[in-house]
């Protein structure tokens, strides 16, 4: 197959069936990427054999760096298939170094891709994985000050939840597909807390509902969506990098306001449903079954109607 096939196959990809390393190779252009700290560095966690468990060489997260149509980009990626791509020592003093050397160093790449696809913390490395989380929080903020614009991509299979959740929240932007959930507690974490009668996590169509990327998108968890393909994820970054906000307290402040709007508007709501109906939607109900671009073309008129009715 030619580089040319090659790129064309990457780019229908899934981007939520492909690996971490599938979405790198295809989201940069060809031949690109360069990894800090290869699976050859065999940089690993620690504990994880103290548990009898199997380790990943890069403890699954991949960080380097590479070109988007042209543009140099830095970016770390979670492998949501090797322990659900959770936050622990080794994975988050890689992404922690990341974001430092880009906060630091002005030679570098002012743009992060962060690709994200993670369940929160691996409880084998639970304090450390907190701490990870607290600590990579910190960077991205201080980086953001510094200038350099986070964005935070979901459409994984684990999704973005727990540490991922807050992570993602505090990035400039995010991108996110159908197929993409973002939140603090996942599913099978409410259902355990409050039990099934308050949330079922078997149920499909209401953890997607709550927590998926057409809801996020519609209520404002998210700034773009994506369609569930490589190429659908790089158009939507493409879309995003010129648009990051300053990192100040007037985008603060705003972003304050919005969430004291969404509260009022969304507050007595007790469905997705409810509150699509709320943004003007005919038939909210559809929105679930309708493809990419009808969706699409939904949100830029509700859009359109927010930005009329201020």
């Amino acid at each position: 197959m030619s580089e040319s096939s090659k790129r064309r196959a990457s780019d229908g990809a899934s981007w939520f069936l492909s690996t971490a390393r599938e979405r790198v190779a295809g989201l940069l252009d060809h031949g690109s990427f360069v990894e800090f700290l290869p699976p050859t560095e065999r940089v690993q966690s620690p504990h994880l054999a103290l548990f009898d468990l199997p380790v990943a060489f890069d403890d699954g997260m991949i960080v380097g760096r590479g070109k988007l149509a042209g543009r140099d980009v830095l970016i770390a990626a979670q492998e949501g298939q090797f322990m659900g791509g959770t936050f622990a020592e080794i994975s988050g003093a890689k992404l922690l170094g990341l974001l430092r050397a880009a906060r630091d160093d002005t030679k570098l790449p002012r743009t992060i891709l962060l690709l994200l696809d993670s369940g929160g913390v691996r409880l084998q490395e639970a304090n450390a994985g907190e701490l990870a989380v607290a600590e990579v929080m910190r960077a991205i903020t201080e980086a953001r000050a510094a200038g350099v614009a986070v964005i935070a991509l979901v459409g994984g299979r684990a999704g973005a939840f727990g540490g991922a959740g807050l992570t993602a929240a505090t990035c400039s932007r995010i991108a996110i597909s159908e197929q993409g959930r973002t939140g603090v507690s996942g599913p099978e974490v409410i259902e355990t807390n409050k039990g099934v009668e308050e949330f079922d996590s078997k149920d499909k169509a209401l953890v997607w509902s709550v927590t998926g990327g057409r809801t996020r998108r519609l209520i404002g968890g998210a700034d773009a969506y994506a369609e569930d393909t490589v190429s659908g994820f790089r158009e939507a970054v493409l879309g995003l990098i010129d648009r990051a906000p300053p990192f100040d307290l007037v985008t603060l402040q705003a972003e304050q306001q919005r969430l004291t709007e969404r509260v009022k508007q969304f507050g007595d709501c007790s469905t997705a449903a409810e509150m699509w109906g709320v943004l003007g939607i005919a038939d909210p109900k559809s929105i679930r079954d309708i493809n990419d671009a009808a969706f699409v073309k939904i949100v830029a008129k509700v859009e359109g109607a927010s930005h009329d009715a201020r």
